[in-house]
C-alpha cells in the first residue's frame, strides 16, 4: 500500500507566505505593470498630471481609429482637440471601447460597440459641421449670445500647418492652466509650496 502523506516534517522549510517580505520588490513591480480597468473621465475634474496622461492615450487612440477605419475628416478632424465637444464625444467613444474589448466582457460586447460607433459618427458629422473646423484650419465654436450676455467677436479661421506641433501646444497650455488652478487652490490654503502640506491654524509652520 502506498502511503500519500506529504505532511512535511517539524525541521522542513514552510512555503513562504504569497505577501512574504522577500516578494514583496516582485509584487510591486508587477503591479507597476497591471493595467487600470477602464474608468469615466471627466475632463472637468482631472488635475494637471491626470489629464497630460489622458491627452496622450485618447490621441493615440483617436489616431488608430482614424487610420482602421478610414475616417474623413467631417467625421474626425486634426483639430479635434481644439474643441470640447469633439473631446466629449471622443473620449467617450474610446472609454466605450476599452469596455467592450476588456478580456472580461461578453463575447457580443464589440458588436455592440460597432452600432454605438456608427451612432457616434453622425454625430461626429453633426459637430464637425457645427463648429467649423477645417481640415488645414481652425476657429473656435461659435456661441451663441444670450439676452443680458455679452455679444461674442467675430471669429476668425485660422491656418495650422502642422497638427502634431499644435496639438502639443495645446495639451502644454491646457495642462498648465490646470496646474496653475491648483497652485492657487492650496495656496489659499496656506500650504506649503514645497510639500504641499497643510498647516493647522492652531500650529505654527515649521
Amino acid at each position: 500500500m502506498v502511503e500519500v502523506d506529504d505532511v512535511p516534517e517539524a525541521d522542513e522549510p514552510e512555503p513562504a507566505p504569497l505577501h512574504d517580505d522577500a516578494d514583496e520588490d516582485v509584487t510591486d513591480a508587477e503591479e507597476e505593470l497591471l493595467a487600470e480597468p477602464p474608468h469615466p473621465v471627466n475632463w472637468n475634474l482631472l488635475t494637471a498630471e491626470e489629464a497630460a496622461g489622458e491627452w496622450v492615450e485618447l490621441d493615440k487612440w483617436v489616431t488608430w481609429l482614424r487610420h482602421t477605419y478610414g475616417l474623413p475628416s467631417s467625421v474626425i478632424p486634426p483639430f479635434w482637440h481644439r474643441h470640447p465637444e469633439l473631446l466629449w464625444e471622443l473620449s467617450a467613444l474610446h472609454l466605450h471601447w476599452l469596455c467592450a474589448y476588456d478580456p472580461e466582457e461578453n463575447g457580443s460586447a464589440p458588436n455592440g460597440w460597432h452600432r454605438d460607433f456608427a451612432d457616434a459618427r453622425q454625430r461626429l458629422r453633426d459637430w464637425v459641421a457645427a463648429c467649423g473646423t477645417r481640415l488645414d484650419r481652425d476657429r473656435p465654436t461659435r456661441q451663441a449670445a444670450w439676452p443680458g450676455e455679452t455679444p461674442t467677436e467675430t471669429i476668425e479661421d485660422t491656418v495650422i500647418p502642422d497638427r502634431a506641433t499644435d496639438f502639443r501646444a495645446f495639451v502644454k497650455a491646457d495642462v498648465a492652466r490646470r496646474q496653475a488652478a491648483e497652485d492657487a487652490f492650496y495656496a489659499s490654503l496656506g500650504a506649503d509650496p514645497t510639500t504641499g502640506e497643510v498647516h493647522d491654524d492652531d500650529e505654527p509652520a515649521q
